[in-house]
């Protein structure tokens, strides 16, 4: 029987409209959290081995997997069809090799009788055409039985038991003369039966002795052993391996002869999942290989060794009809806000397109700042920082309030009287006009270098995991939209996308965080459960460890990159020079600074949102996606159609609010400081068209740096724009500090400053001293302190000095 809804939902809909409705949305969030796993597994059957007798251990060498048969050696071919025997090098004993270990690519034996025998010494496998080799490491220090070993990056691990004491030995191999450290091990005397490196740590499991069960324990520098919870089940011996950037795959079984499975460990949220999609009988080795396993096993009858392997699988997550509608009609919207701006303006004054004519509100102004300085990194990146660790870099925005304050003050509006166009024009009047461009082709520099290119990629990174389109496809595709606007309408377009493009983006982001408490079943008080027995939340680190971002470090730092020096950032001062009157100026600061601390608990709520999700739902993780994906791939898998689409337009505009402001202000600097000093007598039409094209090869080096920062496996892009926003950026930021707030500063003494700040802050990054936060704080402070006293060694400036410090009008 066929029921007219509309008959149905009219008279009834008070009573049970709501229900149904709600009932409808339940479903749409509690569906995916209850289905299978992303990633299932596919195992494939390799050739066999007709031989008998003990297997000493398989390995991939250079890719390439090769099995050792007590002294005897084989390479699976590279079609996959059969095991070629290969020959050890002459002059090489392979001797008694207990077990091989590595990463993928490399491989390492243990020298002794057996696994459980006494192990002495360690030799790296090597393959050259058809042979093998092997290359002798130091002995260790003391022989270990019960030997585990682990490879991560240019340091060897392994643990073992002597005597009656378990330890973990690690060696530097890229040392000048590599030697082996000792750390005590765990507090149970009992041997682990598998050891990994993964996020910074060394993970080993170890059988307890007291109830049966096996333990997860961690180690690392700075926290020593950490115990990691109760591993499910029974790890097979040797067979963990690091995946990605934060899981370890391991094979387990309930108990001794049950089935094995493969199952993932989560590094950040301590959950284990199981990867569906493959049957694994009795390992005698394993090893990893490619996006898995390779593991041998014994035959039925004896007479030879079979081997398989498991390759977990990532299928693209592709956005649906209706988030498609969503993002053309974001994309079209930010087009027309440009093609308007140009066909209204006569884009013959530089006043119009570099800074909208003066005319801007102060509200807007405020609004613009706020998403110039909320690009993909907040959206995207600061979510991965919390999920990874916890609001601790949130202090940052909170101080930094406390000095904007001070920045609307006196900062601002001394700067908006002088009406410049480009910040560094300060430089020029209260210094020289080579301190100008000095100045302003380090910023050039930093913005493109260390903004430009993080800012392009991560969303890319994003859109590649949601839509399957390419990432080098994802960055020339945001990147070429951003230089069409923005090439068009100048800043005032700039400024009127940025105000949509928080709308749009801080909405997205408040609907995530609602979404995942929705969709526990505890709800709220499950969310603050988790997130508080996991320290979750903590934001103040008071220690003096100049090695972490801590209170003192992100003080250091705002006091010198917010309160002396906010004038550097020729992307933010812009926008406040856009404004109508110095006072205006102030107020867009006052909304900047209103806006930053709500906006910044909603990026790092997003994190922690999505570690309590995950932590409750690990199964629903990709272990081969790096963690600055953990939003996109939520966003990808689990929310409904249509709010996929708001998101990642959310997406597009968090990176494009900033790209779009990078884009014009460096095409007003180059045009500026640089077109406008060496071309005689250049018309303001000259030069808005040169400003214009500068835009677009802006745009165009952007996108090239960004293709190339995807070549490389970075573990956070959130710190990699701190690092390099410090390394590049400091040099000239204290140049401000030191002709706002002195009198006695000279262009000699400044240039010296300058210069210094840089050589001894690529020091400092060289030989690794402090944490990367600090870099900033510390190039500026050195600018400072060395152009200060290098000034007094040069002839005090003459000219006047009204206007353009904080004393000059009390002097005169």
């Amino acid at each position: 029987m066929q029921v007219d809804p509309r008959k149905t939902i009219r008279p009834t809909f008070s009573r049970h409209g709501l229900r149904w409705l709600a009932a409808i949305c339940m479903a749409l969030v509690v569906a995916p959290a209850a289905a299978d796993s992303l990633t299932p597994m596919r195992s494939v059957a390799l050739p066999a081995i007709e031989a008998t007798g003990r297997i000493d251990g398989i390995a991939a060498i250079d890719g390439q997997a090769v099995a050792i048969l007590e002294n005897t050696a084989w390479r699976l071919d590279d079609k996959g069809n059969a095991w070629r025997p290969i020959a050890w090098k002459s002059g090489t004993a392979p001797g008694d090799i207990a077990a091989l270990f590595g990463d993928g690519k490399r491989t390492y034996a243990l020298i002794g009788a057996s696994r459980s025998g006494a192990i002495a010494s360690v030799a790296r496998v090597q393959l050259a055409g058809s042979e093998l080799s092997l290359q002798p490491l130091p002995p260790l220090p003391v022989p270990l039985s019960a030997v585990q070993g682990a490879l991560s990056g240019n340091v060897i691990y392994l643990t073992g038991q002597s005597g009656s004491k378990i330890q973990l030995l690690q060696m530097m191999l890229d040392a000048e003369r590599p030697t082996w450290s000792t750390v005590d091990g765990w507090p149970q005397a009992v041997p682990a039966t598998s050891l990994v490196v993964q996020t910074a740590g060394v993970f080993a499991t170890v059988p307890d002795a007291t109830d049966g069960h096996e333990r997860l324990w961690r180690w690392s520098a700075s926290t020593g052993w950490v115990a990691r919870g109760v591993v499910p089940g029974v790890v097979v011996p040797g067979t963990g391996r690091a995946m990605g950037q934060a899981h370890v795959l391991y094979l387990v079984r309930d108990a001794a002869n049950a089935p094995v499975r493969a199952m993932t460990f989560q590094t950040i949220t301590g959950s284990w999942a199981t990867l569906p999609g493959v049957s694994i009988g009795n390992p005698l080795a394993s090893a990893s290989w490619q996006d898995g396993l390779l593991w041998a096993a014994p035959n039925a009858d004896g007479k030879r060794i079979e081997f398989a392997s498991a390759q977990v699988q990532s299928s693209k997550l592709l956005l649906r009809w209706l988030d498609w509608i969503v993002i053309v009609v974001y994309l079209s919207a930010m087009i027309g806000i440009g093609l308007y701006f140009y066909l209204r303006e006569k884009r013959g004054s530089t006043s119009s397109f570099f800074v909208g004519g003066r005319s801007i509100p102060f509200w807007a102004a405020g609004v613009s700042l706020y998403a110039a300085n909320t690009s993909s990194i907040s959206f995207i990146a600061i979510p991965a920082k919390a999920f990874e660790s916890n609001w601790q870099y949130l202090t940052n925005n909170l101080i930094a309030v406390f000095g904007l304050m001070f920045v609307a003050v006196w900062i601002v509006p001394l700067l908006r009287r002088l009406d410049l166009m480009s910040v560094f024009s300060y430089l020029e009047t209260r210094f020289h006009p080579a301190i100008r461009m000095l100045a302003s082709a380090l910023c050039i520099l930093t913005q493109i270098g260390s903004r430009m290119s993080v800012i392009l990629f991560l969303p890319a990174l994003a859109i590649a995991t949601i839509t399957g389109i390419s990432v080098t496809w994802s960055v020339i595709l945001m990147g070429g939209f951003t230089i069409i606007y923005t090439a068009m309408g100048g800043m005032k377009a700039v400024i009127w996308t940025d105000f949509v493009q928080v709308i749009v983006k801080m909405g997205g982001a408040i609907f995530a965080i609602g979404f995942i408490v929705w969709s526990l079943h505890g709800g709220v008080g499950e969310f603050m459960a988790t997130a508080m027995a996991e320290n979750k939340m903590h934001v103040f680190d008071f220690s003096f460890d100049l090695t972490k971002a801590t209170v003192w470090g992100f003080l250091f730092l705002v006091l010198f990159d917010v309160v002396l020096t906010f004038p550097k950032d020729q992307v933010l001062m812009q926008r406040t020079l856009s404004t109508k009157s110095d006072k205006e100026a102030g107020r867009s600061i006052w909304a900047f600074a209103a806006i930053m601390i709500p906006g910044g608990f909603v990026f790092y709520l997003i994190g922690t949102a999505l570690f309590v999700f995950y932590k409750a739902h690990p199964e629903r993780m990709n272990p081969l996606l790096p963690i600055d994906a953990t939003f996109p791939l939520f966003i990808a898998a689990e929310l409904p159609m249509g709010v996929t689409g708001l998101i990642v337009a959310g997406i597009f505009a968090a990176a494009m609010a900033t790209l779009s402001g990078i884009m014009n202000s460096v095409a007003t600097l180059i045009s500026v400081d640089f077109y406008d000093k060496l071309v005689k007598d250049p018309s303001q039409k000259k030069s808005v068209f040169f400003a214009e094209m500068m835009t677009v090869v802006v745009g165009l080096i952007g996108i090239g740096a960004a293709l190339l920062l995807s070549r490389f496996d970075v573990h956070s892009l959130f710190d990699v724009s701190i690092e390099l926003a410090g390394l590049l950026g400091g040099g000239f930021a204290g140049a401000y500090t030191l002709g706002m707030f002195t009198r006695r500063a000279n262009a000699p003494g400044v240039a010296i400053g300058i210069a210094s700040s840089i050589c001894l802050t690529l020091i400092a990054w060289t030989f690794h001293l402090v944490h990367p936060y600090f870099y900033l704080a510390i190039s500026i402070l050195l600018c400072i302190v060395i152009g200060y006293v290098a000034s007094l060694f040069f002839p005090a400036p003459t000219r006047s000095l009204k206007g353009l410090t904080i004393y000059a009008d009390v002097e005169e």
